[in-house]
């Protein structure tokens, strides 16, 4: 079982280079959006962006056991395929839910103790469940797409005469 696809090895190791790319997205969409004023969905969108860039390398390097291939440039290339489907999960199905949470429900907020940050926990809410769903459809996709001989690359290269 420890070739399978929720190996326990994996999981463990695909949670923890998530939940890196998690805090940098939180961290960063919430600087983004008191120090620039973005909007919500806004925040999100360049939030993943600064995700994305440093997740595929600690997935590469600790995740999959993908480090020793000798296949980055595919690798990078159905990275980005997936996490474009993960960036529209993430930003979307956030964006969806706050709005729904917003209109069925009041807004609650939560002042951090010995700080001047107050949290809006509807939207924190939404995008943890955003990008809950979205750690579901990128751990699947990277175990058995990306970091994973297919010929799909050989495929897209020969479409475009590459």
């Amino acid at each position: 079982m420890a070739s399978g696809l929720f190996n326990r090895r994996d999981v463990i190791a695909y949670f923890i280079v998530a939940a890196i790319g998690a805090s940098l997205q939180l961290i960063a969409g919430s600087l983004l959006q008191d120090w620039f004023q973005l909007s919500y969905q806004e925040a999100l969108f360049v939030g993943y962006l600064v995700a994305f860039l440093a997740g595929f390398f600690l997935t590469k390097l600790f995740a999959f056991n993908a480090k020793n291939s000798a296949q980055t440039k595919r690798e990078v290339v159905k990275f980005t395929l997936v996490s474009i489907i993960s960036c529209f999960i993430t930003v979307y199905g956030s964006s969806l839910l706050y709005d729904y949470s917003t209109s069925k429900f009041e807004m609650l907020t939560f002042l951090i103790p010995f700080s001047v940050k107050e949290v809006n926990l509807n939207k924190l809410a939404s995008q943890l469940v955003g990008m809950g769903l979205s750690f579901i459809n990128n751990y699947t996709l990277h175990k058995s797409f990306t970091f994973r001989n297919t010929g799909f690359y050989e495929k897209l290269k020969n479409l475009l005469s590459l």
